[in-house]
């Protein structure tokens, strides 16, 4: 059937009528976001100008530097060319050498009485079970030194602080000479840098007043200790080593050795004993740890600090020293500053030169064999 004409033309008039209402709209709309992009733009533009002035005021540096390091927001690392290693020539003199492995060794008798008096000739040095040749030796009384302080400010350590607080600075002020640095970094469920690298011991000891124990929070992850991260639960003290090593220290040449004052119980850490640990031996630091702990105390949790505690210093070749009590403290920081001025510095050029970052272990002995050696268990070869 066909349609009525006239019906057929007031149709069509009004489909075109329709068609031109709805372009108008479509340009209507068209114009409105284009005007909400404009808008956005200036906003977001106007508020990067204002994030860059803030960014340029007076101390904001100084604030970033002191603030929290946060390990979820660390990017990947990429790979450092290996750096130079300063070695001392003569006193008061460095000279720079490429590829020398460098160990600081403490000698004790059995007593526990430091040994001084060896010579190149009483030492034997084995990478992988092969002998090494001495090429540097010396003791090293006044080399420079460059120490991270870490603090353990959980609540684990109440009790403890004030004493560690006071046996810190005294021993700040008997070891730094003004070639030194030092460092002062508290943790419990963050790690915070509370002085970066100074000799000013006004600066350090104001560092040192600042911690405060902090105790607040859920209660501890009971999952596996350290492998997991929980949160911000527990004592993140595997975190602190770590991020002191990779983030400090890995910038510093001579020698290095982090100071940790804990219980070495660590919950909530983003990485683990191991990644600690390996961080510190790629940066040849020596980590001492000065450990602060009842076993009776820890109830139904369970204590395993002292293990953690021993596998850290013994990979690195650092120290573990018990201390409890204000005298023990002392005690243990003066045993440290001895240490640290009466190390032997021994450097060798490896027979395996290759540069495959395997690990390396490391055997030093001494002649007479009737002495305890202290150093490091091995190393990472560069790239």
């Amino acid at each position: 059937m066909l349609a009525d004409r006239g019906t057929v033309g007031g149709s069509r008039r009004r489909h075109r009528a329709s068609l031109a209402a709805h372009r108008t709209n479509r340009r209507e709309g068209e114009l409105a976001i284009a005007t909400l992009k404009v808008r956005n733009l200036r906003f977001v533009l106007s508020f990067l100008f204002a994030a860059a002035l803030v960014g340029l005021a007076p101390g904001s540096l100084r604030a970033q530097q002191a603030g929290p390091i946060q390990p979820a927001t660390i990017p990947p690392q990429k790979t450092k060319p290996q750096k130079p290693v300063l070695i001392p020539q003569a006193p008061g003199q460095l000279r720079v050498q490429v590829g020398l492995v460098h160990l600081y060794a403490t000698v004790r008798e059995k007593n526990g009485e430091l040994v001084t008096n060896l010579t190149k000739d009483n030492f034997k040095v084995y990478e992988n079970g092969v002998e090494q040749k001495i090429a540097y030796f010396n003791l090293s009384k006044n080399l420079p030194l460059t120490i991270a302080l870490l603090i353990d400010t959980s609540g684990s350590q109440m009790d403890l602080l004030p004493g560690e607080q006071d046996a810190a600075e005294e021993f700040l002020r008997k070891i730094l000479t003004p070639r030194d640095l030092a460092m002062v970094v508290g943790f419990d469920f963050g790690v915070n840098m509370l002085a970066d690298f100074t000799n000013d011991r006004h600066v350090l000891d104001e560092a040192i007043e600042h911690t405060r124990i902090n105790a607040g929070g859920p209660a501890p992850d009971m999952g596996t200790p350290g492998t997991v991260p929980s949160g911000p639960n527990g004592t993140h003290f595997y975190d602190a080593v770590y991020l002191t090593c990779e983030d400090k220290l890995s910038q510093e040449a001579g020698r290095k050795a982090i100071i940790a004052l804990t219980d070495a119980q660590d919950y909530g850490s983003h990485y683990t004993l191991d990644q600690a640990i390996e961080a510190a031996q790629k940066t040849d630091t020596v980590v001492h740890v000065v450990l602060a702990a009842e076993p009776s105390e820890y109830g139904y949790l369970g204590y395993f600090g002292r293990g953690v505690a021993e596998k850290l210093t013994k990979e690195t070749g650092g120290r573990l020293i018990p201390a409890r009590s204000g005298s023990q403290l002392d005690r243990a920081f003066r045993e440290l500053a001895e240490e640290l001025r009466s190390q032997y510095v021994i450097g060798y050029y490896p027979t395996d030169a290759r540069r495959d970052g395997t690990y390396r272990k490391i055997k030093l002995e001494t002649t007479p064999k009737k002495y305890k050696v202290l150093t490091r268990a091995g190393y990472y070869a560069p790239y």
